[in-house]
């Protein structure tokens, strides 16, 4: 019973940080003048969970706590983070016009082709986006090193990849069925989400699972020992 207790605390303080960070999220955009504080807000999210997965030893953590990590990684992107958001925005909108532009027009059989690569583009190009914020806040590099290595991830992490956007899928389907849940947690849940799935299957140095709670091997290692003994 008293492991029950303990772990329903968790799943509750799990919740509560997510709320947090929304309820920053929107305050730091509008801080920001929505322009210049929607982006940083959002590499500050990225870089707060980041943070909560690395706390091993201690994650359950206080809403000052999540609050205070939120606010210093926001004032450390200000710039950063707008200079690699907004090539990102543009490019976006450009894809998605160009898909607008095509599902409107009759283009006749050539159309059908360019919408349905136009499509695999969007979802690649939305793949790209959510796992570059990941490794934006992982890494001290250069926009370009940052782009080229989550183009890579794309392609060479497909189970990163998938459950990425079947995450996503899973989030957006609970926001259209229960609508109140995006006024309570909006963006949070997607990139608390990512940020599980790059922890969990993206290999990313300084951000594996399998490196910094490396348990199953820990068990194997102990099995083979015992074997051995035996």
């Amino acid at each position: 019973m008293k492991r029950f207790a303990v772990g329903y605390e968790f799943i509750c303080r799990i919740i509560m940080m997510i709320v947090i960070v929304n309820v920053a999220f929107v305050a730091h955009t509008l801080l920001g003048l929505i322009v210049g504080g929607l982006f940083p807000s959002i590499a500050a999210s990225y870089a707060t969970f980041r943070s909560w997965l690395l706390d091993i030893d201690d994650r359950s953590w206080t809403v000052r706590r999540t609050w205070s990590t939120f606010h210093q990684a926001w004032l450390e992107e200000l710039g950063s983070a707008n200079l690699f958001g907004w090539p990102q925005f543009i490019v976006w909108a450009l894809l998605v016009w160009e898909y607008w532009f095509v599902q409107h027009n009759d283009l006749g059989v050539v159309g059908f082709a360019i919408s349905g690569a136009l499509l695999l583009i969007n979802l690649l190009y939305g793949l790209f986006v959510f796992l570059s914020w990941a490794v934006h806040v992982n890494f001290d590099e250069k926009l370009p090193w940052v782009v080229r290595t989550a183009l890579s991830m794309v392609i060479a992490r497909p189970l990163c990849s998938l459950m990425v956007l079947l995450l996503f899928v899973i989030t957006i389907w609970a926001y259209y069925t229960w609508p109140g849940l995006m006024m309570a947690f909006g963006v949070a849940v997607p990139i608390f989400a990512t940020m599980m799935a790059v922890y969990s299957w993206g290999r990313l140095p300084g951000m594996d699972v399998h490196v910094l709670e490396p348990m199953e091997q820990d068990n194997n290692s102990g099995i083979a020992q015992k074997g051995s003994l035996s």
